[in-house]
């Protein structure tokens, strides 16, 4: 899946990037694309808009697993009746058998805190015990939720690096013209400095918008993830932990 979504993210930001190219007005595709540069289309411009359609591939992947997270509670895999009352051995049984049989119990927060309290209560036959067990488990999901966003994160820190690095190439360029003395003499020598230095400059602003769009979608997604598990904590306790007894 991850793969799949690489390729589509890559192929997708060519598209855009040659479309863009094709569409925009000269003084915009120079901003967004460097497109005057002789070493097109091999510009730090293109290669932001590669990372940033990655970090938006990455964050689909999120937010279908989300999706799908929330959707978990709709499975009925716990007695949602007020009168049900859950003791170890066969009262546990169809509830492990239908965890079991779910073909997300290894994926989804929900069937992986059903599978491990209802595992506990069998063992300890201890309601406290599996609560805290509940509890334990809910702040390791937290912590595997925020590990599922390095990448991300790392995307979000490199796009402003190869901004700034553009900008240093750039001011570099404009300084070597300059400096030549061939170009000393030459009457426009002041339009083509400042012109490669506005170039320069742009490639840090985009770089920052790009950043600042991707945070505001992770935060958003992260948020959809983590309360996806506080609904699962919940749906297991009201219906699972709740219920519990033990003679």
């Amino acid at each position: 899946m991850r793969l799949i979504t690489l390729l589509v993210s890559l192929v997708t930001a060519v598209v855009v990037i040659a479309l863009l190219s094709k569409l925009l007005p000269p003084e915009a595709a120079s901003i967004l694309l460097d497109i005057n540069r002789g070493s097109w289309p091999f510009t730090v411009q293109n290669l932001l808009w590669l990372a940033f359609f990655v970090g938006i591939g990455e964050l689909s992947i999120r937010w279908r697993a989300g999706r799908l997270e929330e959707s978990q509670i709709d499975r009925n895999y716990l007695p949602e009746d007020e009168e049900t009352v859950l003791r170890p051995g066969e009262d546990m049984t169809p509830i492990y058998q239908k965890v079991r049989a779910s073909k997300y119990r290894e994926v989804c927060f929900v069937p992986r805190l059903i599978e491990r309290c209802v595992l506990g209560f069998n063992l300890s036959h201890s309601a406290d015990q599996t609560n805290s067990l509940l509890n334990s488990s809910l702040e390791l999901y937290l912590h595997e939720i925020d590990l599922r966003y390095n990448i991300i994160r790392y995307i979000t820190w490199v796009i402003p690096s190869l901004g700034f690095i553009g900008t240093v190439i750039g001011i570099m360029l404009a300084l070597n013209y300059a400096g030549d003395r061939a170009n000393v003499e030459s009457p426009d020598m002041l339009y083509q400095v400042t012109e490669r230095l506005g170039v320069a400059f742009s490639t840090t602003l985009l770089a920052l918008v790009m950043a600042s769009i991707l945070v505001f979608i992770q935060n958003v997604v992260q948020g959809k993830e983590e309360n996806a598990l506080n609904k699962a904590g919940q749906y297991c306790l009201d219906n699972l932990i709740n219920r519990l007894y033990s003679p």
